[in-house]
């Protein structure tokens, strides 16, 4: 039986000038989100966060997808760091600190799994949108498939960036802040949600140059 690629089954045809470009020629610009602490602010405050939030939503007129994605923190080497400090103490005083504080970190993990949080939010663009067969187009039974040529790629990119930022200046607005991915960083993105086991222990393959742009 012949081996099929993994990549023939993804939505995602290429990722170029920090897009995503899908297969049915639509484009995805992915935004990384931090976190706040809401629990820890004052009811006033947390009145406030949901009315913005409210008003950023109803002022939107495309789809956001949010993704928010936990993974296992490894922390083995920062552990082999601290036995490294713990042997070149000196001070015997220092030496049992930091054995102690090294003791206390291994209890932590072994009680349970460290969870890392991320949080990112997917913006969509459609640049043949006017063509038949296209995303939202009226769909044609002789319709070829459009194929997206060096300017409406670049028209389109401009459109993604445009909403791309107005979904940031919305969210800063709730208190957050946000940073589109460029192209290494949603290939490393794709990269752990497909091997998270490689990911959690940090590793990473080496982009070749041609991919960093």
């Amino acid at each position: 039986m012949a081996k099929i690629a993994t990549q023939q089954f993804l939505p995602i045809d290429q990722i170029r000038e920090g897009v995503l470009l899908l297969k049915d020629r639509s484009m995805r610009g992915v935004i990384m989100i931090s976190s706040l602490n809401f629990a820890l602010k004052s009811e006033d405050e947390q009145t406030a966060i949901i009315y913005q939030f409210q008003n950023f939503l109803n002022s939107l007129d495309f789809s956001c997808q949010i993704i928010a994605q936990s993974r296992k923190l490894n922390i083995t080497g920062y552990l082999e760091k601290l036995k490294e400090i713990e042997k070149a103490q000196q001070n015997e005083l220092l030496k049992t600190q930091t054995a102690e504080y090294r003791k206390f970190i291994e209890q932590i993990i072994s009680g349970g799994s460290i969870m890392s949080k991320s949080f990112y939010t997917v913006v969509p663009y459609y640049p043949l949108i006017d063509i038949p067969g296209a995303p939202g187009a009226k769909q044609k039974k002789d319709a070829s498939r459009a194929s997206l040529t060096e300017e409406k790629f670049q028209r389109g990119k401009y459109q993604l960036w445009q909403r791309m930022e107005y979904v940031v200046l919305g969210l800063r607005r709730c208190g957050l802040r946000g940073s589109p991915l460029n192209t290494p960083e949603l290939i490393e993105l794709l990269w752990a949600h497909h091997h998270p086991k490689e990911a959690e222990s940090g590793y990473y393959p080496e982009l070749p140059p041609e991919m960093l742009i």
